[in-house]
């Protein structure tokens, strides 16, 4: 535990779907003096995500989701095009991935290079995300995809060229940051 922290006390103002914590801590400055600050701190779990790719056909798998946050911030559909993802429920990141790309995209993968780990918005949420990627093949294909209505999940898959995926960046069809990062790290490495 750090000495320039101390937590003086933690409120739970929601505990719905996740938890909205306000935490009040004294932080020690560099100039030496304490300071009491409050932050609220959301906590929904950690997360995995993985982008699909086929270098044969240069393709990738994404997917298209509704996203509340994004239309109460202006998205006029509130679709998001996203790599595919999910909370680790209690998993170890490989197996996450391994089973929310089964259930959102139809494909089972055997292998996940895991490339990095991310903290996504620090400022705000306590969220580990776990970067994979994978190759797959239609062979691996083993059902539609979609994701599962216990979760109320809704997905649509999207299988398209790797330079389409990166041109989707730049006129701003793609604004998700997991996505956008998955893309520019396969481009970076010259995986396709």
């Amino acid at each position: 535990m750090p000495n320039n922290i101390k937590i003086v006390k933690t409120e739970i103002l929601s505990q719905k779907w996740s938890t909205l914590k306000e935490v009040t801590f004294d932080y020690l400055m560099k100039d030496g003096t304490w300071q009491r600050q409050k932050r609220e701190a959301y906590d929904r779990g950690n997360g995995a995500t993985i982008l699909l790719y086929n270098k044969e056909q240069k393709k990738v798998i994404l997917t298209s989701q509704f996203r509340l946050p994004s239309y109460i911030n202006g998205n006029e559909t509130g679709m998001l095009i996203e790599a595919c993802a999910g909370l680790l429920d209690n998993d170890n990141p490989e197996e996450c991935i391994k089973r929310e790309t089964e259930e959102e995209t139809g494909y089972r993968i055997n292998n996940a290079q895991k490339i990095f780990e991310v903290y996504m918005s620090p400022g705000g949420d306590t969220e580990l995300l776990y970067f994979f990627i994978a190759e797959y093949s239609q062979l691996m294909k083993v059902h539609e995809g979609g994701g599962v209505s216990h979760e109320q999940e809704n997905i649509v898959v999207l299988e398209m060229k790797f330079d389409v995926a990166l041109n989707m960046i730049e006129t701003g069809e793609i604004k998700d940051a997991k996505t956008i990062i998955l893309l520019q790290y396969i481009r970076l490495k010259n995986i396709l």
